[in-house]
């Protein structure tokens, strides 16, 4: 049996600057989605660590399924996939209003310590919180 890992269901709703002439969601508008779902996952998982926190280092995304304005919103859904020294892996997508995957793929956010301008080692207690079954 998995254990339970960190996880965030997060709803965001659709704006109509985010459709595009083809009138659906740009697929630049989609890393834009997935940001907020990011960030609300290491709000709850991290509440402690400031905004400034992580960068992202890499985004990947599969397009599965067109969005359109008429759908309202889109659930995100984001937990780790992998914790490395100084960045997580985060799982991340994006579903339509049925249940539909939108768009999914991966990001590399890398630990920042924001007075240095660089990347940082993951302390102990971001490693707990981020781990499986915290």
């Amino acid at each position: 049996m998995d254990t339970p890992r960190p996880q965030i269901r997060h709803e965001v709703q659709l704006r109509h600057r985010d459709v595009d002439q083809l009138g659906h969601v740009n697929q630049a508008v989609y890393h834009e989605l997935l940001e907020e779902v990011r960030a609300a996952f290491v709000r709850e998982s991290l509440p402690d660590l400031p905004f400034t926190g992580y960068v992202l280092a890499r985004s990947e995304l599969d397009y599965r399924s067109e969005v359109r304005i008429e759908d309202g919103y889109v659930v995100g859904e984001a937990y780790v996939g992998r914790i490395g020294r100084s960045s997580i892996t985060v799982e991340n997508r994006l579903c339509k209003p049925d249940g539909t995957v939108a768009v999914e793929g991966r990001a590399i956010l890398v630990a920042w310590d924001e007075e240095n301008r660089r990347s940082r080692v993951l302390t102990e207690d971001e490693r707990r919180r981020l781990s499986p079954g915290s």
